[in-house]
């Protein structure tokens, strides 16, 4: 009986129709004309004109800090949630995993009205600060599900071995739970960062006056017609996302091996 090739051909369709407005995109960088439906040559002129351009620069500080506190932070409060959704069972248990597992299917747009009324409703400036607790919010939980998939192929005979051998609680953390669960960690950390670096409709609720982060930035140029700096920018932050993104999976498919 011969194959069918109907599955082949709509998968490759749907690859083209997802991938295709990034190639362009890409290309279109390179572009020296202006206009993306004419092809002037080859040229590095946008991204020349991209870092002459200050106010980028502000948001892409403005970025990063955020995304690395809030990564830290997201790292932390993560493996403490899932370690304790691994260990405890309870009813009190069952209700912190539907609160850390709500903000992964709520709406970006309703989380950021939410904030945005609870900011305003504790009279809290809307600055940098806020972002900072806004991205934590929703960070926590992939890097909390991401550790908790790994505590479930965790083999705790080791910890039970490190105590027989006279290992404190502070040993057995630093020397034994911590680098074994590191991988997964480092993989919740890398999809807190992405996540962070991209959001664009949370962040747009809770910014305020001098907290103008990329995606924020990027939505101004696009308003104010600036198609190929943008090209250029969006060319860069793809090249960064599909690296994080391919180092959070190596960390996640990786085994103790040693």
């Amino acid at each position: 009986m011969k194959r069918s090739r109907i599955p082949l051909y709509t998968t490759l369709v749907c690859l083209l129709f997802f991938y295709l407005p990034i190639i362009i995109l890409i290309v279109n960088s390179f572009n020296k004309s202006r206009f993306g439906s004419v092809w002037g040559g080859f040229s590095l002129r946008w991204y020349q004109k991209l870092m002459e351009n200050r106010d980028v620069w502000f948001a892409l500080k403005n970025t990063a800090i955020i995304a690395v506190s809030a990564t830290i932070v997201s790292m932390v409060l993560g493996t403490l949630a899932a370690f304790a959704l691994h260990r405890y069972r309870s009813r009190l248990q069952n209700a912190h995993y539907t609160l850390v597992y709500t903000p992964l299917v709520v709406p970006d747009i309703l989380m950021g009205m939410s904030l945005l009324l609870l900011f305003v409703q504790v009279k809290v400036q809307l600055s940098l600060f806020t972002i900072f607790l806004a991205h934590v919010t929703f960070c926590i939980s992939y890097v909390a599900m991401v550790v908790l998939a790994r505590l479930q192929d965790f083999d705790f005979s080791v910890v039970e071995a490190a105590r027989d051998l006279g290992a404190s609680t502070r040993q057995v953390v630093t020397g034994v739970l911590l680098p074994l669960l590191a991988p997964g960690i480092l993989a919740g950390g890398l999809l807190a960062f992405t996540l962070s670096i991209d959001d664009f409709v949370i962040t747009f609720f809770v910014a305020g006056p001098g907290s103008t982060t990329l995606p924020i930035q990027i939505y101004s140029m696009i308003k104010h017609g600036s198609p190929p700096v943008i090209n250029a920018l969006s060319t860069i932050l793809l090249a960064v996302t599909f690296v994080m993104v391919w180092l959070s999976q190596r960390l996640t498919e990786e085994k103790t091996t040693s």
